[in-house]
């Protein structure tokens, strides 16, 4: 395979986008094995009393993640950000003003591998959230699971990441005081598994557990779609019913979270390694979807406030898609 090496003369701006990029990509992959390996070594060091310290207060703040989590604005409004926004780059496009004094349910289209677009406008300033839907507070919801590791579990939840439990869901979009946002990437870790340059499916027809709590709570509904999330990334060929296929299935039953075997281009060269391409994300916030609250839905309810979610979500895409760079004839496939 001939490598396409990166030049020498490249702007130090870029040199600076990049690095942030790599250690955003080092969070996701690698970070969380580190801490947990920095937290048994203190454990076993002469330092032991801290590891034990810090046990009783992970004990003690073991519900956190689930009761709104623990946002710092000085880490979301970091610099790095910036550098790491400007990578791809990513804009966060709002379409209608948003009532501070209520709650929503941001629906997040598509998963795509490590849900850039997510991060970059939901967990950081770097595309001006607060600017644009002022007095509203963004969770990007993460797998229970790793809020489990020590250490990693503190980090995440300063840019405002909290746990997908049903609890946690609640627990935002029923304050009656409004000004939450719970982002979901609706389709989850399946959805990751098919997310590849030019893929426009979404896993959402069997996923109504939000539809549920939204009408519970009367949080208002809105789609999202980040055009551009699922160009980020190369997988590896994975059909529904091969080999890879069935064991990364199994794998994710196992452990609850999804292994897509992806690949994109280096740090110092283009041709290989786990680094994202440089290709732009538009993330579109629509029109909010007007839910009564229904503290006993039925399943009438939910199919049919299910019906006006994915309706919403298909004309959003199908109103924003040639300004992003699709094609006419290119649309959504729900299953």
């Amino acid at each position: 395979m001939k490598i396409e090496f990166a030049p020498l003369n490249i702007p130090l701006r870029r040199r600076l986008q990049t690095a942030a990029t790599l250690q955003w990509v080092f969070s996701f992959l690698a970070l969380a094995q580190c801490c947990l390996a920095a937290f048994v070594l203190l454990a076993l060091s002469d330092w032991w009393t801290l590891a034990l310290l810090y046990a009783g207060w992970l004990w003690l703040d073991w519900d956190t993640p689930s009761s709104g989590g623990r946002r710092s604005q000085w880490v979301r409004s970091w610099t790095i950000w910036d550098y790491f926004r400007d990578y791809f780059p990513i804009t966060l496009v709002k379409t209608v003003d948003l009532d501070p004094k209520k709650n929503y349910i941001f629906g997040f289209h598509p998963h795509g591998v490590l849900v850039a677009g997510g991060f970059g406008n939901f967990c950081t300033e770097a595309t001006g959230f607060s600017r644009l839907f002022p007095g509203l507070k963004s969770h990007l919801l993460m797998l229970p699971f790793w809020f489990r590791v020590p250490l990693f579990r503190d980090y995440i939840m300063c840019g405002g990441l909290v746990s997908s439990s049903k609890s946690s869901l609640s627990y935002l979009v029923s304050r009656p005081q409004g000004g939450n946002i719970s982002v979901i990437a609706v389709g989850g870790a399946p959805e990751a598994l098919d997310a590849r340059p030019g893929a426009l499916t979404l896993q959402v027809l069997n996923r109504k557990g939000f539809i549920k709590l939204a009408l519970k709570h009367g949080a208002q509904l809105v789609p999202v779609f980040s055009f551009g999330e699922n160009e980020l990334f190369d997988q590896m060929e994975n059909p529904t019913g091969s080999p890879l296929r069935t064991l990364q299935n199994r794998l994710q039953s196992i452990m609850g979270v999804a292994m897509p075997l992806f690949h994109a281009r280096g740090v110092f060269q283009y041709s290989f390694g786990l680094m994202p391409y440089r290709k732009p994300i538009h993330t579109v916030v629509g029109k909010p979807i007007l839910v009564v609250q229904t503290p006993s839905p039925s399943n009438e309810d939910i199919e049919c406030l299910h019906k006006v979610y994915l309706q919403s979500l298909h004309e959003l895409f199908e109103q924003h898609k040639q300004t992003y760079g699709l094609n006419e004839d290119q649309h959504l496939t729900f299953i």
